[in-house]
């Protein structure tokens, strides 16, 4: 377990990142945590798991981002000094980068590559950290009305100010295409949550990484089933049955226990979309080809709007005779994907 970190400290330098290759960069990653990989040990972070995590600074399974987010990354890292040079703009705050990666004097395993540095009006220094998002995702920077930084985002920057050692943190998230949609968020330093952060990361680094056992899975079950497949990658049908260990026997039997009463949740779901679709249908006949329907209840008015919606698709015949006819058009731009069936079935009880 760490001791409380000293309240005086600078950060150490590990490398010079001016020009360092990219490749090499991340071997310089893998010698820690940086701020990014804290939220994947706390169990929040929303791209990556722990497990995910451990492959990687080990390098057994390297971790790559999903492919369809690959624009979304690039436009990102093209308009760093674009949001950055707004947050300037709105402030008035003085921006520099220093192109170092650093690590703690008494936790080397904390690393930190920081965005920007600011200078405050009163000559403190403090952190900036860039991020883009789109419409769509801004509501993450909102919680019941009230303004937060996103807990993945939250972690990585109390991380960094446990490495630098300084007291505040802001961001700035570009959503759209003006200076004035931009997302400007700040947090203080919190001691206590630090410590606690410090412990989780060395228990992880201590006795996960440098004793090479890997952490317990814990995160969102769409996380887990993908690290799982990027770790073992695709099935092989010939593989020899498995006998489950102990901890997964009661997990397997809490799943059927839960599919139980998932099936008593769907089958009362499925009366109420039943009635549902007959009221839509009496409505629907009322309106006959019209794509709006008005009525008033109670002082209050109100608007059906049943409208068209045409979306191109090919048929599973159809998909065949693409196949046979024009098998190179097939070939170039028909994809094949594999997923899993994951099912518990209950035999018969074994004779006394």
């Amino acid at each position: 377990m760490p001791a409380t970190a000293t309240q005086s400290y600078k950060p150490h330098v590990l490398v010079d990142t001016k020009d360092l290759p990219e490749s090499d960069w991340l071997e310089y990653r893998r010698r820690g945590i940086g701020g990014s990989d804290a939220a994947s040990i706390l169990g929040v972070s929303p791209f990556k798991t722990a497990r995910d995590l451990y492959y990687d600074k080990l390098k057994i399974v390297t971790f790559e981002d999903p492919e369809e987010n690959w624009v979304q990354k690039k436009m990102g890292h093209l308009l760093e000094d674009l949001v950055a040079e707004i947050f300037h703009v709105r402030t008035g705050f003085h921006i520099y980068q220093v192109k170092k990666m650093f690590y703690h004097p008494q936790y080397p395993f904390m690393l930190a590559d920081v965005d920007y540095f600011i200078t405050l009006p009163n000559g403190e220094t403090a952190i900036l950290e860039i991020k883009t998002t789109n419409y769509n995702a801004t509501d993450h920077w909102w919680e019941n009305g009230k303004e937060v930084v996103p807990i993945n985002y939250e972690i990585q920057g109390r991380h960094y100010m446990a490495v630098i050692n300084v007291d505040h943190v802001y961001f700035c998230c570009l959503y759209g295409n003006s200076e004035n949609e931009t997302i400007i968020r700040h947090i203080t330093r919190d001691k206590d949550y630090e410590e606690e952060l410090i412990a989780l990361e060395y228990d992880y680094w201590h006795n996960h990484i440098l004793a090479r056992v890997p952490p317990p899975y814990c995160e969102d079950g769409d996380l887990i089933l993908e690290s799982v497949k990027n770790h073992y990658g695709t099935a092989d049908p010939n593989a020899a049955a498995i006998e489950l260990s102990f901890a997964n026997v009661n997990g397997a039997m809490r799943f059927l226990e839960l599919k139980e009463q998932k099936s008593a949740l769907n089958a009362e779901i499925t009366r109420i979309d039943n009635e549902m679709k007959r009221l839509q249908g009496r409505i629907v006949d009322e309106m006959g080809r019209c794509c709006t329907a008005t009525y008033s209840r109670d002082g209050t008015d109100y608007t059906i709007t049943y409208n068209p919606s045409k979306k191109p698709g090919i048929s599973k015949e159809d998909l065949f005779r693409l196949q046979m006819q024009y098998p190179d058009v097939y070939e170039q731009f028909v994809t094949v994907s594999e997923s899993r069936r994951f099912y518990v079935k209950k035999s018969a009880a074994k004779a006394a």
